[in-house]
This record gives structure tokens, C-alpha cells and sequence, in this order.
């Protein structure tokens, strides 16, 4: 969501954190600042949409300073304009944040009541007058800081400046991620280690609870009781992130393209010549399990709404999948002998994080299934696995969900094989399909020119339906979501046998329903829906292989033939062609299928 950048160095600093904002594009935003110091004194600009615009402005109107602050805001309170954009200032501070200050209306009332004024109407803009409340009464920004952070309650990362301190970068988080970076004569902040790509490896990750003082001669970080402690530094690789598109128009279709190389590396990272090569795996075999919860948010959470069905197959025990936003908050049983698992692509979700500690707490065992191995997730699991996808920059997600399906898949199936509930022909069987996944989804994706004339049809509908049965069914919805989230199209993903208890009734010429039919044991039951759609004069896309095909007709509206596959694994090959649906329909309606409205990619706040 909100993206931070900070610096302090021997260089003009607006340059190094306009670029720095540009990397952090892809988290979602709607508008964008910067502040910076000069001689002691504070210069801010702010504008809306885009960062062109804010580089725009500073091209007319520069501002100068070796030391300076930056962001992109993602809204939350307030309309996304520049009176509302950050950083927001008080007298003598500036301050970035990301994250939700849940008490601010009481806090704004007390200072009100002190006389201070305010000009937004975000939450955010409590923090820097409520920290000048303090310095107002003779306390050092670090005291003032301190004291603030006591007052205020929900998630932040913060980063301040204060006026006649050009030597200086104050930071705070709780709950919200933020990193620094450090280079022989500069230092850096940033919400994410991708903000520094370029500028630095060198890396410390903050601790819950964290606030530090940062200048070119030290860095001071103190811990959740303000004493100074001690955090090691890591050497991310972030270079290899700033990843351009190439010959392709956008991320979106670059990371779909990507995905026969992405899931390919999945699977190496636990097989080797075809054994086990991964001790956390081998570990969590030798627990015993009794129960399986798997834990996500948006497309994560559909990767574990269909591991369920994986895992009930495979290794025989209960397996339930959990929107995260609704664990953490219902006091789920979890018990000790049961395997927690999360889904995150960012590794910093913030429901998803709070449902780890939530289990964590029950002292269950758990297991993270992460995109970005240096991150707040994998520091707080027992355990962690990474699904190898390399980073992801259109904020829809492609291959990271692929990615997550193929470890789920391969998790269930090594569990199985190990506690005797797969057998060695089943488990030589599986694995071979598997390694031949990346052969067929690239197949399934020489199949566009198809693809892109269904996308011209559903263009101008109004909604799409998307059935399927068993393994389809968190499929369907897992499709209905990626086109919602680029094309702006209502879309809905429904259980097919669910289809006479009431949602049948949105059926009509003007909404297409995409049907998930792979011939397996339940495309029998599957086609009599279509059928039954088709006679209500719903238009049908039928996505199924060749021996589907020949037994279901041409009833169809559009038929789109995949390859046949291993029943297990059509949800990995079936979400292919419903990417590109997604992606080719968006552009066709001439919309930003990268940064689709509203949206962000890595949502770090309830």
C-alpha cells in the first residue's frame, strides 16, 4: 500500500527519492509527495495521481536538500488530493506514514482543545502535530517521538524530519513494515527493501515496536521499551528486481509469460533428482498432524481454498481454508498437533500476519508460503517455504499464485508420500505430471489469439459468471477475481451444483458464463449446467480438453480446448487462460491493467 522512501547523503535528495518512488509503483497509490530539508528549513511538494506528476512539479518548482523524505498514498481516510496526499507537516516536522491510526478522532479533539489546527482529513496528520505538542514542551524529537508512539494506537510506519535538524531521520513502525538501508555515505529508509533496488543491499529490518535515529554517523535503534538495541544486517539481492518489461506492453502479461519458468523453479527447490531437497519440508513430515489450516488473503487465499482439497486427498486428514481477515478475529480453535499454513506473495500482509501470531500464540505449528524471503512473515514463522517466482510488479497476481499452488500441491504430496497415505507409484506418477506442467501451461499460452476473441466478447458485458466443481470451483473464483480486479467487470466465481439455489437467476443474454470442465468424474454433472444455462439463453465459454469437447457439443458460445492433464493439477493449468482472459478483455477496454484502481499490491493495513 502507502510506499516510504527517506535519504541522507552527500546528493540532492528529491532525484534519488522521486526514482526510489518509482520502484514502489507497484504497491498502489493515488498520490504522491516529498520533503526535504535545506539549510534547516523544510520544502514540501504534493501532488495527485501519479508520480510524473510530482516529478513534473519539481522539474517547475524544485526543492533542494541533501536530506529528505518521500511517498505514495494509497487512501484511507480522506479523498486522494493533494491537501490529503504526504507528507503532512506541522511547524517544524514532516512526516510520512503507512498504516492506520485507529484513535486519531480523540487524539485531533485533545489537540484541538490545545489550539492546534489542521488542514486534511486524514489520520495521519495527528502524528506530526501531536509529536510538536511535545517539542512544544521542551522534548527532543526522539523524546517526542517516544511519546507519541505510547499515545497512538493501530499500525504505523513513520518517518520524520524536523526543521534545523539536516542531519537527521527519525523512524518509527508498529505493525507495518520498514527497512533501512545503509551505504558508505549515505543512509536510507524505505517500506520495502524493493524502494532501495540500485541504491543498496545492505539492509536491517526493523522489530515491532522499533523507533531509530539515523544520520551519516550513526544509526541508534531502539526497541518496544525505548532502549537501545542492537539489529543485524542482511544482504538482500534487489538489484535483479528492477526488472524492466521487455518487449511486452505490461507487467501483467511479461509475469503470465513468466509462469513456465516460475513454477519450473518451484518445483526445483524441492525436488532433486526426484527426492526430497528441502530439510523445512522434511521437518514438518516428522510432526504429527491432525488438522491443516491454510490462511490467506485474496488470491492467496483461493491458493489455499484448493490446497484444502489437495490435502484431504493426499494425506487423508481435515484440511480447512481461512480468509485471514476472519481468523485472526474469531477466536478459531487451533490446537498444538494441528499445521497452521499462510499464503502471503509479500510476506507482510496485514491480516494475514496477525493470524500467524494468532497461531503462533496457540502454539501451533505453522509454516509460511512466501514470495519475498526477507520479510516480517518469514522472520515470525518456525518455518518458511519460498515459492521462487521471482518478484511480481503488476499488482493483479500471476505467477506468484501458480507458484503457491505448485509448493502447496508438492507440500500435500511429500507429506502424503512420507506418512504413508501416497503410495510410490502415486507419488512417482504425480511428480512426473508435475514436472511437465511448465511444457503445457506454456502450450496454454499459445492459445492468446483464442483468448483474445473471447476478451472482445466479454468486454461490453455487464457481468460474468464463472462455474466449476471440485477443484474448478476455488478456480472460478480465483478467475472471477482476476477479472473484477483489471477490467472493472462484476464477476462472480459459484459452485456449479450451487446453481439452481438461487444464482441462476442472473442468467441472460448479456452474461456470459465462463464454464470449468476438465474431463474428469464430475464433467458430466458439470455440462448438465451448462446445459441448463444455455437453455435460459445464457451465452457459454467452455474451457475443458479435447475428449471434454467432443462430449460436450457445440453448445457453446466459445470453446476453449487445454491440454489434458492430471486431475490434481488443473487448477494450476486451468488459471492460465483465465489470466489472459482477464488481462486481454482490460486492454481492450483501454485500462491500466497494471495499476487497476483502487488497488495494492502489497496491503499492509487492515
Amino acid at each position: 500500500m502507502c510506499g516510504i522512501i527517506g535519504y541522507l547523503g552527500p546528493h540532492q535528495a528529491s532525484p534519488i527519492i522521486i526514482e526510489a518512488l518509482r520502484r514502489l509503483e507497484y504497491r498502489g497509490y493515488d498520490s504522491a509527495g516529498i520533503a526535504t530539508l535545506d539549510n534547516g528549513t523544510l520544502n514540501r511538494r504534493r501532488t495527485s495521481g501519479r508520480i510524473n506528476n510530482l516529478a513534473d512539479s519539481l522539474v517547475q518548482e524544485p526543492i533542494r536538500g541533501k536530506i529528505g523524505i518521500g511517498h505514495t498514498r494509497w487512501a484511507t481516510h480522506g479523498l486522494p488530493n493533494e491537501q490529503n496526499a504526504h507528507p503532512h507537516n506541522s511547524c517544524s516536522i514532516s512526516v510520512v506514514h503507512n498504516g492506520i491510526i485507529e484513535n486519531f478522532k480523540q487524539i485531533k479533539e485533545n489537540l484541538l482543545t490545545q489550539g492546534y489546527e489542521f488542514s486534511s482529513e486524514t489520520d495521519t496528520e495527528v502524528v506530526p502535530i501531536l509529536v510538536q505538542s511535545f517539542i512544544d514542551r521542551n522534548a527532543k524529537p526522539i523524546e517526542a517521538v517516544h511519546q507519541a508512539m505510547k499515545v497512538l494506537q493501530g499500525q504505523f510506519a513513520l518517518c520524520f524530519l524536523f526543521a534545523g535538524e539536516d542531519d537527521v531521520i527519525i523512524v518509527a513502525r508498529q505493525g507495518s513494515p520498514l527497512v533501512i538501508g545503509h551505504d558508505q555515505d549515505a543512509m536510507f529508509v524505505a517500506s520495502d527493501a524493493l524502494g532501495l533496488a540500485g541504491l543498496t543491499d545492505n539492509i536491517t529490518y526493523l522489530e515491532d515496536g522499533d523507533s531509530a535515529i539515523i544520520s551519516q554517523q550513526e544509526l541508534i535503534i531502539f526497541d518496544v521499551n525505548q532502549k537501545p538495541v542492537s539489529r543485524s544486517k542482511t544482504i538482500v539481492s534487489i538489484d535483479s528486481a528492477v526488472n524492466p518489461k521487455g518487449n511486452y506492453k505490461h507487467f501483467m502479461l511479461k509475469e503470465i509469460h513468466e509462469q513456465p519458468e516460475s513454477i519450473s523453479r518451484a518445483l526445483e527447490s524441492l525436488f532433486q533428482s526426484g527426492q526430497l531437497n528441502d530439510q523445512t519440508v522434511d521437518q514438518i513430515c516428522q510432526q504429527p498432524i491432525n488438522w491443516v489450516n491454510l490462511i490467506g488473503c485474496g488470491t492467496a487465499y483461493y491458493a489455499c481454498q484448493i490446497a484444502s482439497y489437495w490435502f484431504e486427498k493426499l494425506i487423508k486428514i481435515p484440511a480447512r481454508a481461512e480468509i485471514a481477515s476472519e481468523f485472526r478475529y474469531r477466536n478459531a480453535v487451533i490446537k498444538p498437533d494441528d499445521l497452521s499454513i499462510f499464503v502471503s506473495q509479500s510476506g507482510e500482509t496485514a491480516d494475514t500476519l496477525a493470524a500467524l501470531r494468532y497461531a503462533r500464540d496457540c502454539h501451533s505449528n505453522n509454516l509460511s508460503i512466501l514470495n519475498n524471503p526477507a520479510c516480517s512473515m518469514e522472520r515470525e514463522s518456525q518455518r518458511a517455504l519460498s515459492i521462487h517466482a521471482g518478484f511480481e510488479f503488476s499488482v493483479a497476481s500471476t505467477k506468484a499464485f501458480t507458484s503457491q499452488l505448485t509448493v502447496l500441491l508438492s507440500l500435500g504430496l511429500i507429506i502424503g508420500y512420507r506418512k504413508g497415505t501416497v503410495t510410490h507409484e502415486e507419488f512417482s506418477t504425480i511428480k512426473s505430471d508435475l514436472f511437465e506442467l511448465p511444457k503445457l501451461v506454456d502450450a496454454v499460452i499459445g492459445l492468446r489469439d483464442d483468448i483474445i476473441k473471447i476478451a472482445e466478447f466479454i468486454s461490453d458485458c455487464p457481468a460474468v459468471i464463472f462455474i466449476g466443481r471440485g477443484l474448478m470451483y476455488p478456480t472460478s473464483l480465483e478467475g472471477a477475481l482476476k477479472l473484477k480486479e483489471v477490467t472493472y467487470i462484476h464477476a462472480e466465481g459459484i459452485a456449479a451444483g450451487e446453481l439452481k439455489h438461487g444464482p441462476i437467476a442472473l442468467v441472460d443474454k448479456t452474461v456470459p458464463t465462463v464454464v470449468l470442465a476438465p474431463s474428469n468424474d464430475l464433467f458430466v454433472k458439470t455440462i448438465s449446467n451448462l446445459k441448463e444455462i444455455r437453455a435460459r439463453g445464457g451465452p457459454v465459454i467452455l474451457l475443458t480438453d479435447s475428449e471434454g469437447l467432443v462430449q460436450a457439443g457445440d453448445d457453446t458460445n466459445f470453446a476453449l480446448t487445454l491440454p489434458k492433464i492430471n486431475p490434481l493439477l488443473t487448477p494450476i493449468l486451468y488459471t492460465v487462460p483465465l489470466q489472459l482472459l482477464a488481462y486481454f478483455t482490460a486492454t481492450k477496454k483501454g485500462l491500466d491493467v497494471d495499476k487497476p484502481r483502487h488497488l495494492a499490491k502489497s496491503v499492509t493495513v487492515e
